[in-house]
Parts: structure tokens; C-alpha cells; sequence
């Protein structure tokens, strides 16, 4: 077999990715690379961070999932420092198209994709760009928290979480465009996520990580996600950004919190801008609540008044049905981010006279 080191010359990445020696970093949820070939076997060899090494994380090992011509062939949690996949066999040699897709957030684990081995006549050639490109901007709706856990009462775990099955990987691929996810479950704009009468989380924000790599806990080959800056070296056409369902546990009906809130996301507005000067931005709310919705609004009204950018416009999601179930924490199921998905779809389509 030969072995292919997934450097941009042979892979697509997909999402915010990094080159660490001859590894490919990812962090965050949906990050990966996509390849073609045409052969007859092919394997990928795996590394995991530092989280990989310990014992008894099963709540934050990073997960991974393999797709071969459109087919999930692969779904492991990286339990291990290194693991060796082989993704296809076939007794013909056939026309390959690869996709190494993380499934789970950046914050609790990272991992890399350290070698590709085929088996094959004609080499490892990068998948197609796409000719769209959209970012995403969001929390644990994002991430596709509790996706494969639907007991409400059951508690976070990368191992349930799949942010293929998740509203903005769905769109992506209903608009035929290629995404990239900046989502941490619990962050928001001015506070993570607090429980009643539980202070303000400042530090479980995103605006400081969005010029970064990423965030994580996990340190893969000693570096840290969040001490490397992102370049922006591809900029998106569209940047959704669905912020607040965690700041609204602390604002709740407080109108300084609110109005606090609001300031703060028209900040972060300007920090999008300055790094995407071309891009149009839809913001978002209402899967998990929608009363911070209107403070959204005020945020963007704010934000074109004082910067006179009219691209920019705002977009309310329908609140989850109690009919359609929950999963962990009482997050959204399958069923609801496809109806998100939909609805989000279509209005995209129309922003970007998309067809």
C-alpha cells in the first residue's frame, strides 16, 4: 500500500483544520478532509490528544465518523493514542471519495489524521471545492449535542454528539456547500451557560476564539487549539450566527443583562466583519427559546446604524416541540433539526438568491 500524508496538495479540508508536522489538526465539530481514489483498499491511521491517553473519559474522548461514497463506514471514539481504520476493500478496484469527518466538539478533545494508505492505481487527488461556502457560528445546537442519546435526563457526552445530524451541517449540504463550524455547547456572548442563581460565565464565551483555531482542554502533539491564530485564508459568503440560548440562562428578564447582551453581540458583529468584509451575516435564534430574539434584533439595528453595513439580517427559528422529544439536557432531536434545517434552507436560498 502506498501512504499519502494529508497535506493540502491531497485533501480538501473540511473546516478549520491545521497542519501539525505531517498530521492533520481538527478541532472543532464537522472539521476534517475529503479525498478521491480509485482502488481496491485504503486505511487511515488516527492520533488522538492528550485526552486519548487517560482513562475513564468516555464523556470527552473526540469522536470520528468515516464516510466512503456518501456511506458512513466508520464511527470510533479516540479511547486510544493512535488508531488504524481501514475504511474500504474491495476485490475490483473502484472510484473512492473519502470524507474524515469529527463528529464532536473542539472543547473536550481534538485529534489528527496522521497518514492515508491506499491501495490504488492512480494516487490520492483532493475532493472538488464547492463553489459555496458558509460559516457557522453557534453553541451546543450547533454541535449536535445528545444527537444519538434521546433521554432528556442523561447528561453531556462527545460520544452521543454528531454534528452531521445537526440543522447547520444539514443546510450545508441541502445548499450543496461546503461549511465550516465554530461551535462550543454552553458559550455564548457574554456568558456560558449557569443554572439558577449560578453567577455569570464570562470565560464560556466565543467571540475570544473566533480569530483562533479553537478551544480544547486536550493539548494534541503539546499545542494548544487556542494558541494559534486562524488565518482566513478562505473566506465564507454567508456567516450564520445563532448565539444566545446559554447567555439567555443568565440575562433571563433582567434588562441590563439584556441590554448588556445586546452590546456585546453588536461587538462581535464587528469582529465577524473585520475578518469576512465580503460576506453576508444572518443571525439567529429560537431552537432552545426565543425570548433574547428581540435583543438580537436591537444588536443588528445597532450595528447598521452605526457602521451603515445593510448586509447583515436577522433570522427566528421555531422553538422546539415538546412532540417532537428531547435529547440529553433537553436538546433538540433529529426531527427538529431537520425542520430548522428547512426552514433555514429556504431562507438562505432567497438571502442569496441561492437556487
Amino acid at each position: 500500500m502506498d501512504t499519502y500524508y494529508p497535506t493540502y496538495d491531497n485533501i480538501t479540508p473540511l473546516g478549520r483544520t491545521r497542519m501539525a508536522g505531517s498530521t492533520l489538526w481538527l478541532a472543532h465539530s464537522g472539521s476534517g478532509a475529503a479525498f478521491t481514489f480509485f482502488g481496491t483498499r485504503a486505511q487511515i491511521t488516527l492520533l488522538g490528544d492528550d485526552t486519548a491517553s487517560l482513562p475513564d473519559q468516555g464523556e470527552s474522548y473526540a469522536r470520528i465518523a468515516v464516510f466512503v461514497n456518501g456511506r458512513r463506514v466508520a464511527d470510533n471514539l479516540m479511547d486510544t493514542p493512535e488508531k488504524e481504520i481501514t475504511v474500504w476493500e474491495n476485490g475490483q478496484a473502484a472510484p473512492c471519495s473519502v470524507e474524515i469527518i469529527k463528529l464532536s466538539e473542539s472543547a473536550m478533545s481534538t485529534l489528527g489524521i496522521a497518514a492515508i494508505r491506499l491501495e490504488t492505481q492512480n494516487g490520492i487527488s483532493p475532493a472538488p471545492e464547492k463553489s459555496r461556502y458558509i460559516e457557522f457560528i453557534g453553541d451546543s445546537i450547533t454541535c449536535g449535542y445528545g444527537m444519538d442519546d434521546e433521554n432528556p435526563e442523561h447528561a453531556f457526552s462527545t460520544a452521543t454528539e454528531d454534528v452531521t445530524k445537526a440543522y447547520a451541517f444539514r443546510t450545508a449540504r441541502e445548499l450543496n456547500a461546503d461549511y465550516s463550524m465554530v461551535s462550543f455547547s454552553g458559550y455564548g456572548i457574554i456568558s456560558g451557560y449557569t443554572g439558577e442563581g449560578e453567577p455569570q460565565k464570562p470565560e464560556q464565551i466565543v467571540p475570544p476564539y473566533y480569530d483562533k483555531f479553537g478551544f480544547s482542554y486536550g493539548k494534541f502533539q503539546g499545542l494548544s487549539p487556542q494558541d494559534m491564530p486562524w488565518d482566513f485564508r478562505r473566506n465564507p459568503q454567508l456567516v450564520v450566527v445563532n448565539l444566545g440560548t446559554n447567555d439567555d440562562s443568565f440575562t433571563q428578564d433582567f434588562p441590563d443583562r439584556q441590554t448588556a447582551y445586546q452590546t456585546a453581540y453588536t461587538r462581535f458583529l464587528k469582529q465577524i466583519r473585520e475578518k469576512n468584509p465580503q460576506a453576508k451575516i444572518l443571525c439567529t435564534l429560537g431552537i432552545m427559546g426565543q425570548r433574547l430574539f428581540p435583543f438580537v434584533e436591537k444588536a443588528v439595528d445597532e450595528y447598521q446604524k452605526e457602521t451603515l453595513d445593510s448586509n447583515i439580517s436577522c433570522f427566528l427559528f421555531d422553538e422546539q416541540l415538546a412532540s417532537d422529544g428531547y435529547t440529553a439536557n433537553w436538546h433538540p432531536t433529529a426531527v427538529t433539526h431537520r425542520k430548522a434545517a428547512a426552514k433555514l434552507t429556504a431562507k438562505i436560498r432567497e438571502l442569496m438568491n441561492w437556487e
